[in-house]
């Protein structure tokens, strides 16, 4: 049991929980502790489950590697055999797919659809560069987008707010993604990422593309009133970070995604500021 619960690295899993919790407030505000508490609290579990799934999955695929770089890793070093190891990626995998069910048919197909892509992700698009840069940003938006089809009734407000910030969070981290492949672009002999085939300074302007539009997606939530003044205090900063960024992408990646991670974190505070401002 211990190695199953290293397995899943617990604290990512909960920090997936937390990214849908706070997908629920930012859709419906107070209700997302009450009368809404319920199918956001599967959603959380949900995304828990997955996100064991998905860390399971990765140290199947790179557990020859793991065996040299991570050797403590349950698989790596013995603790797990691997038919355990295969049972519990897709146990946690079908756990997050019958929880989705007791939601609603959207958050199903949703969790279908990530669980696609991970398995994809993990045995192929890993080693393409931009597309599984890609992959990896749509999954990270999609915790806010799970959260929002989550709570949702009749209003299309709640799925506009999270629609909106499950958008910034894609963009935000194909950015950094992209970013971090130029930083590590010596290395990256057996990858072909966007900076190998296009070189660090073309890569570099399409990070500070996506960037730039988190930055014109940032005044959508102002544009169709679904978030209040607290919104528009805080996200001026977090887009003078993601624009800083923007012009450090190809000159210096270390800094620019480091600014964008915390431009992120802005960013989401903007978001739960204006769902109760």
């Amino acid at each position: 049991m211990a190695g199953l619960l290293r397995f899943s690295r617990p604290l990512n899993c909960v920090m997936s929980a937390v990214g849908v919790g706070i997908g629920g407030v930012v859709g419906v505000g107070s209700a997302a502790w009450g009368d809404l508490a319920p199918p956001l609290a599967l959603a959380a579990a949900a995304a828990a489950a997955f996100t064991a799934g998905g860390n399971a999955l990765n140290d199947i695929v790179d557990r020859e590697t793991d065996r040299i770089n991570h050797p403590d890793r349950p698989l790596a070093s013995g603790q797990l055999t691997l038919g355990i190891a295969r049972a519990f990626a897709a146990s946690a995998f079908v756990i997050a797919a019958v929880l989705a069910v007791f939601i609603n048919p959207l958050a199903l197909l949703i969790v279908g659809l990530n669980v696609t892509l991970m398995v994809s992700y993990e045995n192929w698009l890993k080693a393409q560069g931009a597309a599984g840069n890609v992959v990896i940003a749509y999954l990270v938006g999609s915790l806010f987008l799970f959260a929002g089809v989550s709570v949702f009734r009749s209003s299309a407000g709640p799925l506009i707010r999270t629609g909106i910030l499950a958008a910034l969070a894609f963009l935000a981290t194909l950015g950094r993604e992209i970013t971090k492949d130029i930083e590590d672009m010596r290395g990256d002999v057996d990858r072909r990422t966007l900076p190998r085939r296009i070189g660090a300074s073309r890569a570099g302007g399409v990070a500070a593309l996506a960037l730039a539009l988190c930055v014109a997606l940032s005044f959508l939530p102002l544009y169709f009133g679904v978030l209040g003044i607290g919104y528009a205090v805080l996200v001026l900063p977090a887009d003078g970070m993601f624009i800083y960024a923007a012009f450090h992408s190809a000159a210096n990646p270390a800094r620019s995604q480091r600014v964008t991670k915390y431009a992120m974190i802005v960013a989401l505070a903007a978001f739960l500021a204006g769902a109760f401002l």
